[in-house]
């Protein structure tokens, strides 16, 4: 079998997508853009990637079968829709873009091109999260009505002053940056639901400030932060089930936490990251744990399972290879993408209006 040749744009997070194609006996990276001469030369050297390009559009040019695009959310709309106009297949970075209006136009790219848009949403391929989508699939839970998630840090704001903090580049704060992670793989367990309407706040408190910042990104001290440091929200869906959900990069609480909690009709599970020191992804404990009544008796039970460190990113980037080479689709396509960017873009409208939104 020849095997799928791949293309990465962007070195920072693109390194996850170059150590998963590796992964798979069946895929080599063959070609690696960056603007950044320096950070393109030490990954290529560090991977032995043989093709480096500072233009993407040269790199389309080669010979190659797919490309994972791991740039700034204000380009992932114009770098994708070129990629499948070149034909090939594209694994693009979470968020799909920066609102659903750019989300439209690339889901409508890949359809006309006829090539594979995979969104990267890593949570849905670790390997609690796994387990816990076969419980949800066999009906363990029953009908699952009600669900909490999360991700929330105390000191996270990542590149103060960078792309992360401008909403031109980036679109929002966390709401896009974090809370996209566990809404999705949260609607994912829930059998995607129709969401209908929602409820939604976002506060700048310790953004403006230059408190709370992380050890992500590049920070630019001469930049700006006009995005959320949290937002909050509640979303109603079609047959009736709601999701409570926060995120928050900066945020005067014990630790940061990462969660998703499940409510059925038959059982409950809660899967969640607890950072022992905020922060620090080497102090981290994953846990999964079923909640069940047996007898008239509360049972709960820890399911153990090997901690991946990767989080599902290298999981995700084989499970793309392998829907190219079977011709399948992906579990995240990009209508996924842009049915999440439709329930943020409703969300930053109600927190801007203080009213409900409907999600159209």
């Amino acid at each position: 079998m020849a095997k799928i040749k791949a293309g990465v744009i962007g070195a920072g997070i693109g390194k996850y997508h170059i150590e998963g194609y590796m992964e798979h006996k069946n895929a080599d990276v063959v070609a690696l853009c960056d603007l950044n001469k320096d950070a393109l030369a030490e990954v290529g050297t560090c991977y032995g990637v043989e093709h480096l390009f500072t233009d993407y559009q040269e790199m389309l040019a080669t010979d190659i079968d797919c490309v994972s695009v791991c740039v700034p959310n204000k380009f992932h709309a114009p770098i994708v829709i070129d990629c499948l106009k070149a034909g090939k297949n594209v694994l693009c970075e979470k968020p799909l873009a920066r609102n659903a209006k750019e989300g439209q136009k690339m889901v409508d790219a890949a359809e006309a091109a006829g090539k594979t848009l995979m969104i990267q949403f890593n949570n849905r391929f670790r390997p609690e999260a796994q387990v816990l989508k076969g419980h949800a699939d066999a009906g363990t839970f029953g009908d699952i009505y009600f669900a909490r998630c999360g991700w929330i840090r105390r000191n996270g704001i990542p590149g103060w002053g960078g792309w992360f903090t401008q909403k031109d580049v980036a679109g929002g704060g966390p709401l896009i940056d974090l809370a996209v992670h566990m809404l999705d793989l949260t609607m994912w367990l829930m059998g995607n639901p129709t969401p209908v309407s929602c409820m939604a706040s976002t506060y700048s408190v310790f953004g403006p400030q230059m408190q709370g910042l992380g050890p992500w990104g590049t920070p630019n001290r001469k930049g700006g932060f006009d995005v959320e440091d949290m937002a909050v929200g509640m979303l109603k869906f079609e047959d009736g089930q709601t999701i409570m959900l926060e995120a928050s990069w900066a945020a005067r609480i014990k630790r940061e936490w990462v969660y998703s909690t499940l409510m059925g009709t038959e059982a409950g599970a809660t899967l969640e990251r607890v950072f022992e020191i905020d922060g620090v992804d080497d102090s981290s404990i994953d846990t999964l744990e079923l909640y069940t009544q047996e007898q008239g008796e509360a049972v709960d039970r820890v399911v153990k399972l090997e901690p991946d460190e990767a989080m599902g990113r290298h999981a995700a980037v084989m499970h793309f290879v392998d829907c190219l080479i079977k011709g399948e689709q992906p579990i995240s396509p990009g209508t996924d993408g842009l049915r999440l960017m439709k329930i943020i873009d409703a969300m930053y409208k109600s927190a801007d209006s203080g009213k409900a939104v409907n999600i159209k």
